[in-house]
């Protein structure tokens, strides 16, 4: 699995009440709480700043409602295959449960599945957008490392902290910046 050589930018949803008390959230379709809706609307100026060639969104209500405030009336296009990982039994259950990201958790989905359906949507993206924006999940995130790093594991991205992601000529190589410091 590799990403298209182009860049674009990530944005994770702004908090829900579950990644605010460390649960895992991945299928269930949370909402943001008041501080997640002032996150993406705080991030509006920044990210309203792009041309973007598209703003591709998770399906779920937090990917969506972060992108309608941080860039409102902008026209965005839901993509089904950037929902979050399925945890399975351990939805809701707190993060220090977290099996490894290669293991498939309990009637969760597999990493590899995971990984296949959010590259292929992300390379259908960069396929045909220049400088996609993408707002979706840190799972969604750590697949983006593990193409960009050869490592899923790291720091969890914030909460709608965008992130560009700029190809090298190895995958491994990649850089991640915050959109913040390239528009300093």
């Amino acid at each position: 699995m590799t990403l298209l050589a182009k860049p674009f930018v990530f944005v994770r949803h702004g908090e829900t009440p579950l990644n605010r008390d460390r649960l895992m959230g991945g299928r269930t379709d949370a909402p943001l709480t008041e501080r997640g809706e002032q996150q993406a609307r705080d991030a509006s100026a920044l990210l309203m700043r792009q041309p973007w060639s598209v703003i591709a969104v998770s399906p779920q209500q937090r990917a969506r409602r972060t992108a309608a405030l941080a860039l409102p009336g902008a026209p965005v296009m839901v993509v089904p295959d950037l929902r979050e990982r399925d945890w399975g039994d351990l939805e809701g259950r707190p993060l220090s449960e977290q099996t490894p990201y290669e293991e498939t958790p309990p009637d969760g989905e597999g990493w590899h599945p995971f990984c296949t359906r959010v590259t292929d949507a992300l390379n259908a993206l960069l396929a045909t957008h220049d400088t996609p924006l993408v707002v979706a999940h840190s799972g969604v995130f750590r697949v983006v490392c593990y193409l960009a790093t050869g490592t899923p594991y790291g720091e969890r991205i914030g909460n709608v902290t965008p992130m560009w992601i700029l190809p090298a000529a190895a995958p491994e190589n990649w850089k991640m910046i915050p959109l913040e410091k390239m528009n300093a």
